[in-house]
């Protein structure tokens, strides 16, 4: 894998998503890394059907190096879209404020690791807690992003 973005990239369809993508983008991500007083990066995941490079904007943590997110699709009883293509291909393009880079995804299964990761979540975002009393049955991925050497 070549150490450029993939091209072409395709914006969330989902309108303010789409339009904090652009912000990010065309400020290199001074307008956009935080948003609402959170810190978001920019994932690039490839379609698992499509093969289509698609672009989100998503709150993240840090784990040392590495990178957190949470697949939460606000409490919904499946998992987002992104998280589905990212099982398929875990090779991502992260950017992250002005820093551009790829890293692998893998989702953190062993429990008291996933805990300690969504800990340090919830205080970046407390409503994780919301969204995992209202997913119910579905226990919400957490993900860790580390970066390509």
């Amino acid at each position: 894998m070549s150490s450029a973005a993939p091209s072409p990239i395709h914006d969330s369809p989902t309108p303010f998503v789409r339009e904090h993508i652009e912000r990010y983008v065309a400020t290199n991500g001074e307008d956009g890394h935080l948003w609402r007083g959170l810190p978001c990066l920019l994932v690039t995941v490839k379609g698992k059907s499509s093969g289509k490079w698609t672009r989100s904007a998503l709150i993240y943590g840090r784990d040392g190096d590495d990178l957190v997110l949470i697949a939460s699709k606000g409490g919904a009883p499946d998992n987002p879209v992104w998280l589905d293509n990212m099982l398929a291909y875990p090779e991502v393009w992260l950017q992250v404020a002005a820093d551009q880079f790829w890293a692998t995804a893998h989702v953190v299964d062993e429990p008291a690791e996933r805990a300690r990761l969504w800990s340090i979540m919830k205080t970046i975002f407390p409503q994780y807690d919301e969204y995992e009393a209202k997913a119910a049955a579905r226990v919400i991925p957490v993900v860790r992003l580390v970066r390509r050497a």
